[in-house]
C-alpha cells in the first residue's frame, strides 16, 4: 500500500488541470510559467498578483515539481495554441489590406 500525497489548496479533477481551489481560473501551470520565464519566487509571485495566498503558491509549486512533465505538456500545448492564434491573426483581411496598402 502506498501512500498518497495530498495537495492541500490545489484541486485535479480526472482528464482536467491543476487549479487552486479557492481560485478555480487560476492554473497551476500559469504558477509555474511564473517560475520558468520570470523566476520569481513564491513571495514575488504573490507580490505581482496580491489575489494569491502564500500557501497557495507554496502547493501549486510543490504539485508543479511532483507532476513536472505533466505541467510543462500542458505549458508546451498552450503555447502551440497560442502560435497557431498567432499564425491565423496575421492572415485578417485587414491586416492583409493594410499590408497591401504599405501601411504594415
Amino acid at each position: 500500500m502506498g501512500i498518497g500525497l495530498a495537495y492541500p489548496h490545489i484541486e485535479k479533477a480526472a482528464g482536467t488541470p491543476a487549479r487552486l481551489q479557492r481560485i478555480p481560473r487560476v492554473r497551476v501551470a500559469q504558477i509555474a510559467m511564473d517560475y520558468i520565464a520570470h523566476g520569481w519566487s513564491p513571495d514575488e509571485m504573490c507580490r505581482q498578483h496580491t489575489y494569491l495566498k502564500p500557501a497557495e503558491v507554496h502547493a501549486a509549486m510543490g504539485y508543479y515539481f511532483d507532476h513536472q512533465s505533466e505541467i510543462d505538456e500542458e505549458i508546451r500545448a498552450e503555447l502551440g495554441e497560442d502560435e497557431a492564434l498567432a499564425k491565423r491573426a496575421d492572415r485578417s483581411p485587414f491586416l492583409v489590406r493594410m499590408r497591401a496598402k504599405g501601411l504594415l
